[in-house]
């Protein structure tokens, strides 16, 4: 008689559902704002070291407030985009806060950004107003946004410090402004908000070049913000040391939204990251939390200076980004006193955290997976050819659903249809491998995202930029092993018939008009590519060749 074998059950396949007895939080951000500065006063909110400014719950409301009328004085709806273009600060933590309490959705500019990528940033969004510094690390913002071609719809500039030029609002105009909007007004505007309005766009590119504007609600980020802080443990009596950018769901979520939500301090070190800076603020704050990229972590270890920090008061933090080799994971526990840090893994798209370790994992758990479901989550693998869910042990397609996944890319009907399946999943196009006990292992990349030290870099991005370039025929961008930022960025390019550059050239073409982390590390020139039969770049042998020509160590799969 056959033996028929017993039909997969949940157990056994690679599912996951975070089931929870603390519920999802039901209020916009504005209210959370509201609710812990009044039952939390007079407790520590904010530290911006290099402004020195410290303010409790109580001020950081009223400040809130301030910029909130200010904006709404200078005719801002709700739903109007506002974009932010600055790096850490005071005030972008302020208009984080009071664009969620005013219902105008705020526009997260990478300080990074040149002119091509601010201007189609810009455009694609529709904002009728830009929050921006002056200049930042040598590069003037005011020059880049008028060679930018800004969109018609840019009615209001306010600018940060005293920078603002003709026809410009400087950001102390804007707050006098606030007089000319009672309390009474914002506060029947935040009485009309939802949970679920759009309240962010942050950009994210995609493999088509153009970078797409995930649509993030309250709800999302809120509690998104509020879990991650929970797998921490947060408290009134935590100070979180925030070095990691504020334009970045990593900052603005896990940092102060999860500082927010548990009366936590928020604690900007310096504008951006510093190493000496940073462990200057953790000893000298006093800060129990410290959140970083893996590149940031080692950063401060080989600090030369770091044996004379007092780094004691640390006990917990997020690292994400990149993989972090066991040894680095280590120091960081007993160097740093950080035993109870925890390893995070999401995307823009969700807000950005579906998986996180516990303060309880073993440390070999916390680098070899990315922790197992979120609360309130689930996740499946799936066979990426027709979307099956596998056992648990195989390698798919990872894909999340629930509170956490964006409402869409904005004004990208197409991109959002391809991303979320009628079901209600997003598909990260990441690989991943879910083991016995729930732990997610992240394997590689369906597509060809390169990682670069918490960065996320794609290939065809910059590959369409190169192609501007007058000598340029073909250019194919890989990431290679990198032992410091986990992956570098390298561009392979085939030169137009009779023409002549160098990888200097090329380089220099891109300063100034892409990111700096876009900018290739390598440049191969070639004469033909690895394709297959039908045509199709065959970059997994790219890859190959390159790291084995440059003699680069291969490392372990990213997260």
């Amino acid at each position: 008689m056959a033996v028929t074998a017993a039909p997969p059950t949940l157990r056994t396949l690679s599912y996951a559902h975070g089931a929870h007895p603390t519920p999802l939080l039901g209020e916009t951000i504005g209210d959370c704002l509201s609710r812990i500065a009044g039952s939390h006063p007079d407790g520590l909110a904010l530290v911006s070291r290099q402004q020195g400014v410290r303010l409790t719950y109580r001020e950081l409301l009223e400040r809130t407030d301030t910029v909130a009328r200010g904006l709404m004085g200078l005719g801002f709806n709700q739903g109007d985009r506002v974009g932010i273009w600055a790096p850490n600060r005071l005030e972008w933590v302020l208009m984080q806060f009071a664009t969620a309490r005013a219902g105008i959705i705020l526009v997260n500019i990478n300080p990074a950004y040149r002119t091509v990528e601010l201007g189609f940033a810009l455009r694609q969004s529709g904002v009728s107003g830009l929050v921006l510094a002056p200049a930042f690390k040598g590069y003037s913002y005011l020059d880049m946004l008028a060679a930018c071609e800004p969109p018609d719809s840019l009615t209001r500039v306010v600018v940060l410090d005293d920078g603002a030029r003709e026809g410009q609002i400087s950001w102390r105009e804007m707050e006098d402004g606030a007089a000319t909007v009672g309390p009474a007004e914002l506060e029947r505007r935040a009485a009309g908000l939802d949970p679920d309005d759009p309240i962010n766009i942050q950009y994210t590119s995609g493999t088509t070049g153009s970078p797409k504007g995930a649509t993030l609600t309250h709800h999302n980020l809120l509690n998104n913000g509020f879990f991650a802080g929970e797998m921490l443990r947060l408290s009134e009596a935590d100070r979180v040391c925030i070095p990691v950018p504020f334009y970045h769901c990593f900052g603005m979520v896990l940092g102060n939204l999860a500082c927010l939500t548990h009366g936590s301090a928020i604690v900007i070190p310096s504008e951006s990251f510093d190493a000496m800076a940073t462990l200057q603020c953790v000893a000298e704050e006093r800060c129990t939390a410290l959140h970083g990229v893996p590149t940031m972590f080692v950063a401060e270890l080989e600090e030369p200076s770091f044996a004379d920090h007092d780094l004691s008061s640390l006990r917990t933090g997020i690292m994400a980004g990149s993989p972090c080799p066991i040894e680095v994971m280590h120091k960081v526990v007993s160097r740093m006193h950080m035993a109870e840090v925890t390893i995070a893994y999401g995307m823009t798209e969700t807000s950005p955290v579906s998986a996180q370790s516990s303060t309880q994992d073993p440390v070999e758990r916390r680098c070899t997976t990315v922790g197992r479901v979120h609360p309130h989550v689930e996740i499946k693998i799936v066979d990426p050819s027709n979307g099956v869910t596998l056992p648990r042990g195989e390698t798919g397609e990872l894909c999340t659903r629930g509170y956490l996944v964006m409402l869409g890319y904005w004004n990208n009907d197409e991109a959002t249809a391809s991303a979320i399946d009628r079901a209600g999943w997003m598909h990260t196009g990441d690989l991943a491998v879910m083991d016995d006990e729930g732990y997610i292992n992240i394997a590689g990349r369906i597509k060809d995202m390169i990682i670069r030290g918490g960065e996320n870099v794609y290939p065809r991005e910059i590959e369409e930029f190169l192609l501007t370039h007058p000598t340029v025929s073909e250019a194919y961008v890989i990431g290679v092993p990198d032992p410091r930022l986990g992956e570098a960025v390298c561009a392979c390019v085939r030169l137009r018939s009779g023409a002549a550059a160098t990888e200097d050239e090329l380089r220099d073409y891109c300063r100034g008009r892409i990111a700096h982390y876009k900018i290739p590390a390598y440049v191969r020139f070639v004469d033909a590519f690895p394709m297959t039969v039908t045509g199709k770049i065959q970059k997994f042998i790219l890859r190959e060749q390159v790291t084995r020509e440059l003699g680069l160590t291969t490392v372990g799969p990213t997260a």
